[in-house]
């Protein structure tokens, strides 16, 4: 039940949305930016890199190709909390012969999550990194359910380090040079992302 539930992104949806929304409205400089920043790189390595990749290697699921591969989901209800009160729905694999395309490469669960947590521990260095931990377990919870192959997620976990770093270079550069001209108030009270201008 665990597992699944880690792996179920439609069940952390919504909380996930009002969090954002949350801090974006009452939070301050850092971590609206965490939020911008986050929004950027789920964006692109998902929408971009991840959906890219799906497309171009159309790799099968195991569950796919390989008989007697256990599949694990929470049950269809709605709202999707809802299916925390019930067992969870449990399927054994047997594939059908023929031509098969799918989308098991790379892992965008676990793609999000690591790039999340890049950017948690770039802004927040004392306690962002803690991120990291829940993103081990969606990592492993999408091999433990069945729908990804060890590859699928250990590629995605770089995939994932690399997109964040590259969007939080980008977006550090962006500041720099756009900030002053955009946001002259704002810019000169944080002349980087990570800067606060002595008073």
């Amino acid at each position: 039940m665990f597992m699944a539930t880690l792996s179920c992104f439609d069940l952390w949806r919504v909380p996930l949305a009002l969090l954002a929304l949350s801090v974006a409205i009452f939070g301050g400089f850092r971590a609206r930016m965490t939020i911008l920043a986050i929004a950027m790189v789920i964006a692109i390595g998902d929408g971009v890199v991840s959906a890219s990749l799906k497309k171009i290697v159309a790799r099968p699921r195991p569950f796919q190709v390989l008989p007697g591969v256990r599949i694990l989901d929470l049950q269809k209800r709605h709202p999707r909390v809802l299916a925390l009160l019930l067992p969870p729905r449990i399927e054994i694999s047997d594939p059908d012969t023929g031509a098969i395309t799918g989308n098991s490469f790379p892992s965008s669960h676990a793609l999000n999550n690591f790039s999340v947590a890049v950017v948690l521990a770039f802004f927040y260095r004392r306690w962002g990194w803690l991120w990291f931990i829940p993103a081990v377990l969606v990592a492993y919870s999408r091999v433990y359910v069945g729908v990804h192959w060890p590859s699928d997620v250990l590629t995605a976990v770089f995939l994932g380090l690399g997109v964040a770093l590259l969007i939080l270079a980008g977006l550090e550069l962006a500041w720099r040079r756009f900030g002053p001209r955009w946001m002259p108030k704002t810019f000169s009270r944080h002349p980087g992302l990570l800067e606060t201008a002595p008073r």
